[in-house]
C-alpha cells in the first residue's frame, strides 16, 4: 500500500520496479523531485524483495508511493500491469531501477508526443550509454537509438498495408523498451496489456501496437541515462537470457556455426576499433586497453549467442545454468539467509 496519499489528480504517475537498486534509485528520486514540468504527477515505487539499501532509500522521499510484493510474484510484464492497476494518472512512465533521468526536462519530453498527437499510445525514450560502459555496449546503444530518429524531432511509427508486407520493417518499427517508456494508462488496463513472459515484454508489447494497428512514438529528448553495469562474464549470461527469452516468445533465432562465432566477432571487433580510435571520451591510455580487450566482448557475445540458439527450450536446468537472471537470485538469496543468520546469531 502507498504509504503517503498520491497528489491531488496527476495527470502522470512514474512507476520504478525496483529490486536491489540501491545503486542509482537515489539519483533518480532526487532527478524526479528536480523535473519541470508544470502540472501535478505522482512517483510509484514498486519493489520486489530488495534485500540491499533499497527500501531505506526509498523512505527517505515522504512523496514517493512505495508497493512492495514478494519476490516471486514479480514479472517483467506482469509487474508493470500492476503498476497500472495502482496508478492514478492518466499517463504512466516507466523507469527501471537503474535508469537515471538526463534532465529536469525528461518527464515533459516523453509525454510530450501524446499532447501533440492524440493517436499515440505508447513513447520510447532514448538511452544514453554511462560513461563507463565497455565500448561494445556504448556504440550499439548509440547506434540502436540513432536509427530510430534524430534527436531534434519525435519519429511516430504505425504499421501501413505496404510495410506490413515486410517483415524486416515490422521488426524495426516495433522495437521498444521499457527502460524509459510511457503509455496511456487507460490502453495498458484496458486494450492491450504486457504479456506475462519470462522476457523480452517489452519487444512484444511494442509487437502488438504495431500489428493491432496503433502508433508509437519516439521521443529522444526524453532521454535517460542507462547501460547495465556488467562483469564481462555476466555479459555473455545476459545474451544468453535475451536470446533464450525471445525463443520463448516464438521467435525464429537462427542458428550459427563455430566459425560464424569468430567472423561476426571479428567484424564487430574491426568496426568498433575505428570509433574507438575516434572517440573523444577514451584517453590514450584506455583507446589502447579497449583495442586489446573489446574484441574478447565481441567473441563472448557470439558465443553465447550461439549457446542461446543451442540449449533445449524443455531443458529448464539447461536454461538455468546459462541464466544471469537465475545467478543473481540464487546470490541473493545466498546473502538474504547469511544475513539473517548473522543476525540470529547476533541475538
Amino acid at each position: 500500500m502507498p504509504e503517503t496519499p498520491a497528489p491531488e489528480s496527476p495527470v502522470a504517475t512514474v512507476a520504478i520496479l525496483t529490486y536491489n537498486g540501491e545503486k542509482y534509485i537515489d539519483r533518480i528520486l532526487r532527478k524526479l523531485r528536480k523535473q519541470d514540468f508544470d502540472r501535478p504527477f505522482e512517483v510509484l515505487v514498486i519493489d520486489s524483495g530488495s534485500t540491499d539499501a533499497t527500501l531505506d532509500i526509498v523512505k527517505k522521499y515522504p512523496e514517493v508511493r512505495l508497493h512492495t510484493i514478494p519476490n516471486e510474484e514479480f514479472g517483467h510484464g506482469r509487474t508493470r500491469n500492476l503498476a497500472a492497476q495502482l496508478a492514478n494518472g492518466e499517463f504512466l512512465a516507466f523507469l527501471t531501477h537503474d535508469a537515471v533521468p538526463s534532465t529536469k526536462h525528461w518527464l515533459a519530453e516523453l509525454l510530450d508526443p501524446f499532447e501533440r498527437f492524440p493517436q499515440v499510445v505508447a513513447v520510447l525514450g532514448k538511452q544514453v550509454a554511462r560513461p563507463r560502459a565497455f565500448p561494445l555496449q556504448r556504440y550499439e546503444i548509440y547506434g540502436m537509438f540513432r536509427n530510430l530518429g534524430p534527436d531534434f524531432g519525435t519519429t511516430l511509427f504505425y504499421r501501413t498495408p505496404e510495410l506490413a508486407q515486410k517483415p524486416a520493417v515490422v521488426d524495426a518499427m516495433s522495437y521498444y523498451s521499457d527502460v524509459n517508456s510511457a503509455v496511456r494508462r487507460d490502453f495498458l488496463l484496458n486494450v492491450i496489456p504486457y504479456r506475462d513472459v519470462r522476457y523480452a515484454e517489452d519487444q512484444m508489447f511494442g509487437r502488438d501496437v504495431i500489428e493491432e494497428g496503433y502508433v508509437k512514438a519516439y521521443s529522444p529528448r526524453g532521454s535517460v541515462e542507462h547501460s547495465n553495469d556488467l562483469t564481462f562474464q555476466e555479459y555473455g549470461h545476459r545474451i544468453f537470457d535475451e536470446t533464450v527469452g525471445l525463443r520463448q516468445n516464438g521467435h525464429d533465432i537462427p542458428k550459427i556455426s563455430r566459425f560464424a562465432v569468430v567472423k561476426y566477432g571479428l567484424h564487430g571487433s574491426l568496426g568498433d576499433a575505428l570509433r574507438i580510435v575516434r572517440d573523444r571520451a577514451y584517453s590514450p591510455q584506455r583507446k589502447l586497453y579497449w583495442l586489446v580487450v573489446n574484441p574478447l566482448y565481441h567473441l563472448k557475445k557470439w558465443s553465447s549467442y550461439r549457446a542461446s540458439t543451442l540449449v533445449d527450450l524443455d531443458d529448464h536446468g539447461a536454461i538455468k545454468a546459462g541464466s544471469l537472471e537465475h545467478k543473481r537470485k540464487l546470490h541473493h538469496e545466498s546473502r538474504s539467509k547469511t544475513e539473517a543468520s548473522a543476525g540470529g546469531s547476533a541475538s
